[in-house]
Formats: structure tokens, C-alpha cells, sequence
């Protein structure tokens, strides 16, 4: 699989313009074809989702594919800095513009010339400081803290929030000049229950990744493990999940991936999976149990497809990818051609 995942795409450069970016699922597709639209372009890009869900790797995408890859890429959290110090980290301060101010200091917006800059958390930079970000965006100009200099740069902005900026605006919480100024480009970042058919595609990369920091092989993960991953609500996304994915390395044990969830009490229709040894054999266990779990029905609000978080189409396709076979009454079978199986690494 490697450090890129699959994204359906034949050649290899759009791949590494996707670098770190795992799954193939519908969602990720979306957000993507969004990226490759605006990326050529110098227009502002607000990204709006849950913590976790990778919004800067989106932002870095979208540096990497523009005209700009090559300059610099700047990034500030603007909930990870005091208010009283947020203007300075902002446009930067002469010496003796404040108490503490021994030295000039360049400011983000400085370093970013010709690049890009990511503000993450855009919703926590405090209405006073809102009207100086919208004259840098609308005439690329600004001064020092302490100083009547105006300096002039060329700098992409790339913005994120977890927050909700429409009600913030509504509430008078947030200019809404600036909303509209940051609102060009919107990319919406599903969570990760919506995309649950990339979850073994970013478990294996998580899996490879910390096998590789740890010196550790993994060559086993059960469908029981799998089937929870899958079915975890992941309420810190992506996050949560390598989080959990590195304790789960940390605790294994003859190349078998522990399940890293808090274990619930069984239930009496529980379903028995056959042992795997592979993650696609995982895989191809957890559709079949689902799948005779209900009837074999795939489409509907009671089927398979609903059951995996998968549409019905990529469930299908998924197995015809691994050959599974439909039973029919009379002992006859509709037999569904195995493709050729995709390569998955889980070892060093």
C-alpha cells in the first residue's frame, strides 16, 4: 500500500501529490477533486471539519500541487497562542513595541512571502485583531507591531476551523467581512464514520508506519480487531484512530495487532469470525459474516452495504476483489470472479 494509499488514480503523480492522504472512499474522492480544482489558484480555502480529520494535511496538498510548492509553507494554530500575542506571531513586532519586546521579530505572514500560510483554528483570533487579517487578505499589506512601515506580500492563505463561523457571525462572535473574505473556497472534511471503507487502508498504513518506528512486524490482524475498528464511531477521527493504532504496536505481541478498544460484554448473536491470517482474509471474513448475518441482502437499510458503512456499489466491488461467491438455493452458486489482489504490507 505504502505511504500514499489508493485513490483509484493510474499515475504515480498524483499520488505523491496526495502524500499521506490514505483511502479510496467516495467522501475522500470528493474533497480531493475539490483540492486539484483550487489549488492552482491563489484564492482563499476555508477547510471546515471535526478535530482529527486531517485539515492540514489537506492545506499541505493544496501548497504542494500549486505554483507556489517550492516556497514556504507557514502554519499557526491560533488557539495554541496567547491573544495579547497573537497579533505579534501574526505581523511580527520592532524592538520595544511591548514590554518584552527586546528584539524585532519577523512575523507569519512575512515568512510565508510567495507561499502559503495555514491559520488552523481561524475561529479563535479574537475580534479586535479580525479587521488587521482582512486588510493583509483584501490588499496584502500590513505593518509591525511598533512600526508605520507597511510591508507588502504575496501570501496564499489556507484556513481551518472545527467551529461553526456562520453562527459565530450570527452571535457576533466573528466579522462577517471576514467570513465572507475567508469563505471563497469552502472544502468540507467528512468525519471519519462517514468514510468507514478507508478504515483497514489507514489501520495497515498506521500498522506499517509504527512497525517501522519500533523496529516491531505485524503480520497478523484478526477480523474480530477489524470488525471493531470498523465500527468504532471514532469521535476524534483520524487522530484517535493512530493514536489507538500506536498503543496497539506498543502492546503486540508474536505479530498479532491487539485490539486497541475498550472490550464490551458479548452479546448472544455475536458474530464468530474463522481465523485469518492476512488483512485481506480479514477483510473477506468480516463482509461474509456480515453478509449471512443478514440474508445475504445487500442494498436496503437492513443489508450488508449499511451494515459496513459502504455503498452498495463499492460492496459489490469489494466482492468481486475477493471472490465471493453468493449462495443459491439448489446448491447452485453465483459465482463472482476474484480480481487479482491488490498488495498489502503490514511487515517492516
Amino acid at each position: 500500500m505504502g505511504a500514499y494509499g489508493n485513490f483509484g488514480r493510474s499515475d504515480q503523480v498524483s499520488k505523491r501529490r496526495f502524500e499521506q492522504l490514505i483511502g479510496n472512499s467516495t467522501a475522500l474522492e470528493a474533497v480531493l477533486e475539490q483540492v486539484e480544482r483550487v489549488a492552482p489558484t491563489d484564492s482563499t480555502v476555508l477547510i471546515q471539519g471535526e478535530t482529527g480529520t486531517g485539515k492540514e494535511l489537506i492545506a499541505r496538498a493544496i501548497h504542494t500541487i500549486s505554483s507556489r510548492c517550492g516556497c514556504p509553507f507557514v502554519k499557526l494554530n491560533c488557539a495554541a497562542i496567547p491573544l495579547d500575542l497573537l497579533e505579534s506571531e501574526l505581523f511580527g513586532h520592532e524592538k520595544g513595541a511591548f514590554t518584552g519586546a527586546i528584539a524585532q521579530r519577523i512575523g507569519r505572514f512575512e515568512l510565508a512571502d510567495k507561499g502559503t500560510l495555514f491559520l488552523d483554528e481561524v475561529g479563535d483570533i479574537p475580534l479586535a485583531l479580525q479587521p488587521k487579517l482582512l486588510r493583509v487578505l483584501q490588499e496584502q499589506e500590513f505593518e509591525r507591531l511598533g512600526s508605520t512601515h507597511t510591508h507588502h506580500v504575496n501570501v496564499r492563505l489556507v484556513a481551518a476551523t472545527n467551529r461553526n463561523l456562520t453562527q459565530m457571525v450570527r452571535r457576533g462572535e466573528f466579522r462577517s467581512d471576514l467570513y465572507y473574505r475567508l469563505n471563497v473556497f469552502p472544502i468540507s472534511l467528512p468525519p471519519l464514520r462517514s468514510r468507514r471503507e478507508d478504515i483497514p487502508a489507514l489501520v495497515a498504513h498506521f500498522v506499517d508506519l509504527f512497525c517501522r518506528r519500533m523496529g516491531k512486524q505485524i503480520e497478523h490482524i484478526s477480523p474480530e480487531t477489524l470488525f471493531a475498528l470498523c465500527s468504532y464511531p471514532w469521535p476524534g477521527n483520524i487522530r484517535e484512530l493512530q493514536n489507538l493504532i500506536e498503543r496497539a504496536v506498543i502492546l503486540s505481541n508474536f505479530g498479532v495487532l491487539p485490539n486497541p478498544l475498550p472490550t464490551a460484554a458479548p452479546k448472544d448473536d455475536a458474530i464468530i469470525f474463522p481465523a485469518a491470517t492476512t488483512l485481506r482474509d480479514s477483510e473477506r471474513a468480516l463482509i461474509l459474516n456480515t453478509l449471512e448475518a443478514v440474508g445475504w441482502v445487500i442494498g436496503g437499510t437492513k443489508g450488508a452495504a449499511a451494515k459496513l458503512g459502504l455503498k452498495r456499489t463499492t460492496l459489490i466491488c469489494k466482492m468481486q476483489k475477493l471472490g465471493i461467491s453468493r449462495p443459491h438455493l439448489g446448491g447452485s452458486q453465483e459465482i463472482i470472479e476474484p480480481s487479482p489482489p491488490e498488495p498489502v504490507s503490514l511487515s517492516q
